[in-house]
């Protein structure tokens, strides 16, 4: 009987392992696929991650606690299980920022609410420890920008009802959210470090002209791919707060300005591309205003009896500038700036896009002569930098892009400028800041290229003669051109760090000059000092007497 009952014990043992071995074997076989799945989906955010284009995150999702007030916890029963004040001084123990009044108010409401939105673990535990039912901190999807304040008005927001606002959170939020897709991060064209640099030039230009505001963009000329784009003062996307909504108007994409002399060169190149100038040594009389009807148009000082092109630009002279758009004609001037798009909302993915103050119908022939030195147009730096990037990259424009662009992706673009045309404008451009207004701008070995521009705001009953926008806009190496830096400084002041001057070569000249050094290694454009563009055959015409 002992034996039988050995051998049935054995046999029940035996029967038992081959039930658990099976079941393990159909978990492996049958279950495993759905395991991952469900892995799978705990790994996927509620919303996909942005990052530049090097794959630094710029923002991306987390779970956090928030301290949400429910009155309702307890059925048929009071909200609290004690004096609301009571508990309010509790909270005030572990946020010690809260207004123990308010709390106190908050609490004694039948009102759900939230408390505070985004509170640490340690913090929950401590909620927890009060032992009140009412007060609950929910574990739930937050929106996080580890950059702080970075690139804020490229990126936008996501506000309480979980969308995006403002930036590129509301162009991609449908694919952000959408879970077929939110798994893989969105690459933006912007480099966090390019960005970073130019950011920080900006603000310390801004703080020492004492400007209300500044503006910078840098854009790949053969691509328009934006690498960086600034507007300040910025605001924090992870704290939006009324402050912060006041600061999300973006100068660079919205904002439209008389950018002044920086139209300068566009004047110059269309001229050269129609044909009406030929020589460059041709010299136009710039002793006196220029007398147009009962309208006189002036240089900001005497600078010679006569100058030819290259003067013209390197000085600055609105009056030189006004009669080779004269020669131009107004058809052909107004053609080439709608070309250049300066009649149409800038292209890029922002939702923010400034239309342009451009007057339609035949233009005047004062109006096209005071465009020419930009006046009677106000457009947005970014128009500017794409027309600059299409003036020196062989005369292609493209319309800009916050999108991080595969080779193949890179739009045809349209012809404005012939390429010979492009190439002596790149000529001109860098003897700007060799030697004339740019000189501030100059970075040795980086072969800076560009224009001043000082315009005056407009106001009641004319132009305010005090309040200037000053910019730079600029390429950089102008002997084989990869970027365009723009830089816009709004209302800045004479200080002694400027040598009490207002205009845009004491200014947004200086913001190139300084970050160019700083971005160019990081784009692959190092400085060569033995190399420069060649300027031989135009040096000859720039500072001769003028007579």
């Amino acid at each position: 009987m002992a034996k039988q009952r050995a051998i049935v014990i054995a046999f029940i043992f035996a029967a038992a392992t081959a039930v658990l071995v099976l079941r393990v074997g159909m978990l492996g076989l049958f279950e495993a696929d759905t395991a991952h799945a469900s892995t799978s989906s705990l790994l996927v955010p509620d919303r996909g991650e942005i990052t530049d284009r090097n794959g630094i995150p710029l923002a991306r999702d987390f779970k956090s606690y928030a301290l949400w007030f429910n009155p309702k916890a307890m059925e048929g029963g009071e909200p609290l299980t004690r004096p609301a004040g009571e508990i309010a001084a509790e909270l005030v123990k572990i946020f010690p920022d809260m207004d123990q009044a308010d709390l106190t108010r908050r609490l004694a409401s039948s009102k759900g609410q939230y408390l505070r939105r985004r509170i640490l673990p340690e913090q929950a535990n401590r909620v927890h420890a009060i032992g009140e039912p009412a007060l609950n901190p929910p574990a739930e999807p937050s929106r996080y920008y580890p950059e702080g304040t970075l690139a804020a008005h490229v990126l936008g927001y996501v506000g309480a009802d979980g969308k995006g606002h403002v930036g590129m959170e509301e162009v991609f939020d449908e694919q952000l959210t959408d879970p077929a897709t939110r798994g893989a991060p969105v690459a933006l064209a912007i480099d966090a470090r390019v960005q970073a640099a130019l950011e920080d030039e900006l603000y310390r230009v801004m703080g020492l002209a004492q400007a209300k505001g500044a503006g910078g963009i840098v854009m790949d000329v053969d691509t328009g791919e934006v690498v960086a784009l600034a507007s300040l003062p910025t605001f924090d996307p992870n704290h939006i707060d009324e402050r912060g909504m006041e600061l999300m108007f973006n100068r660079v994409t919205n904002q439209v300005y008389e950018l002044g002399s920086t139209f300068k060169p566009l004047t110059i190149a269309a001229a050269i591309d129609a044909g009406t100038i030929g020589n460059l040594a041709r010299r136009w009389p710039t002793g006196a205003p220029l007398r147009v009807g009962r309208f006189s148009i002036r240089d900001s000082h005497r600078i010679g009896a006569s100058l030819n092109v290259p003067e013209i630009l390197m000085h600055s002279s609105n009056i030189g500038t006004a009669q080779i758009a004269d020669e131009l004609g107004s058809a052909r001037m107004k053609a080439k700036m709608e070309d250049l798009g300066f009649n149409e909302r800038p292209y890029i993915e922002l939702p923010a896009r400034g239309f342009p103050i451009w007057r339609s119908g035949e233009w005047p022939r004062l109006t096209t002569m005071t465009v020419s030195y930009g006046h009677g147009v106000a457009v947005t730096p970014l128009h500017l930098a794409s027309a600059y990037a299409a003036m020196v990259n062989g005369g292609v424009w493209r319309p800009a892009t916050l999108k991080k662009l595969a080779a193949g992706e890179v739009p045809e673009g349209r012809r404005v400028f012939k390429e010979a045309t492009s190439a002596r404008m790149r000529q001109m451009l860098r003897m700007i800041v060799t030697d004339g207004t740019g000189r501030k701008a100059d970075a040795p070995g980086f072969r800076i290229g560009g224009k001043t521009g000082s315009a005056e705001k407009p106001g009641a009953g004319g132009y305010k003669r005090t309040s200037l926008v000053t910019t730079f806009a600029s390429a950089f190496p102008m002997d084989n051109p990869r970027y365009v830096v723009v830089a816009m400084m709004d209302e800045p002041q004479g200080t002694a760090a400027t040598s009490y001057q207002r205009t845009a070569a004491w200014n947004a000249a200086m913001v190139v000059g300084n970050v160019v050094p700083r971005i160019g290694p990081m784009l692959g454009v190092y400085p060569e000092a033995s190399r420069d563009i060649d300027l031989t055959d135009l040096r000859p015409l720039v500072g001769k007497e003028a007579h």
